[in-house]
């Protein structure tokens, strides 16, 4: 169950906060994004200095009911509907050709916009207060670790946000699944929280992966969802050794161990087990990588989980979190 700590008069004064050309960062299920009205040019354009975001980087449109696709795009395919049928509301965002409300100040000059409607409660009671599309990329600077609470945003964005809407810790903790749906046959085209199994399954066809793709989404970066610390991936059996040996050329470690290693001794400075489940893991991803930054860690080892379920999110976001750095 998810604990909503706002109230409907906050509710409605963030609502006021979008009217006015505000920005405000709301909770979804996947992890906290910073919002602006979706027809403002002007509020849209302040998301990307606020995150130092790419203006090339496009974002993605939260709307309040499946009901409403039509208003924000055309030419809807009926896989497309098949799927907001089944996953929405709920962590699905899909890829689509932009209609005549969504500026190209949303869609980084693309002519294609990526839509979903998210399943937090207070998500959906600040769309219907507010009454229109709401863009909303995860509420943290360019390519750093998504925020999974209230806290995280005032800790990384503090008063560059007009107004924080708290509605309790994310529940799914990984970003939206993205799926293209402009082509003959739709391609997942960012792994997150609802499964490739699962869509596969409503579709009735399998769906690629594919590592670049000629639509631009969020989460494409090489570097992104990436600590302070740097992050080092090695095979599961290898994690301790490669710890151990770190630690001894001076690097403050911190260690993602396997489940399947729970109570092997290592020597780190910080070390946190994975847990079995992968729900529960992408539920606390985001909030380990952060712990181990605020514990003074500067090295992360880390395994990939197998990649089927949830587990392909993960692996997405660690090796995402391992890539090359963006320039200071």
């Amino acid at each position: 169950m998810v604990r909503v700590t706002a109230t409907p008069i906050e509710i409605e004064k963030a609502a006021g906060v979008l009217r006015a050309g505000g920005l405000v960062a709301l909770p979804t299920e996947t992890v906290y994004g910073l919002g602006a009205n979706a027809e403002d040019p002007v509020s849209v354009s302040r998301i990307f200095q606020v995150k130092g975001r790419p203006p090339t980087h496009p974002l993605i449109v939260h709307i309040g009911d499946a009901q409403q696709l039509d208003d924000w795009v055309q030419d809807v395919p009926q896989a497309a509907r098949l799927l907001a049928e089944h996953f929405w509301p709920g962590p699905l965002t899909l890829v689509l050709r932009r209609g005549a409300r969504v500026p190209l100040e949303a869609t980084g000059g693309l002519q294609t916009v990526a839509v979903r409607v998210p399943r937090h409660p207070v998500a959906l009671a600040l769309l219907s207060a507010f009454g229109g599309g709401v863009t909303a990329p995860s509420a943290n600077r360019f390519g750093q670790v998504s925020p999974t609470t209230a806290d995280h945003v005032r800790a990384e964005l503090g008063d560059a946000v007009d107004f924080v809407l708290d509605g309790g810790a994310c529940q799914v903790g990984v970003e939206s699944t993205i799926v293209d749906v402009t082509g003959g046959t739709p391609s997942v085209l960012r792994p997150g929280g609802v499964t490739r199994e699962d869509l596969e399954a409503v579709l009735g066809c399998p769906l690629a992966v594919p590592t670049t793709s000629r639509v631009r989404v969020p989460g494409q970066h090489p570097s992104h969802y990436a600590p302070r610390a740097r992050v080092v991936l090695v095979e599961p059996e290898k994690v301790v050794a490669e710890a151990e040996l770190a630690r001894e050329r001076g690097h403050k470690v911190g260690v993602f161990l396997p489940a399947s290693f729970a109570g092997t001794p290592v020597r780190a400075h910080a070390v946190v087990t994975v847990p079995p489940s992968m729900a529960a893991y992408a539920r606390e991803l985001y909030q380990i990588l952060r712990a181990l930054d605020r514990q003074g860690c500067d090295l992360i080892v880390a395994s990939l989980p197998a990649e089927e379920g949830l587990g392909l999110a993960i692996a997405n976001r660690l090796r995402r979190a391992a890539g090359p750095r963006l320039p200071a």
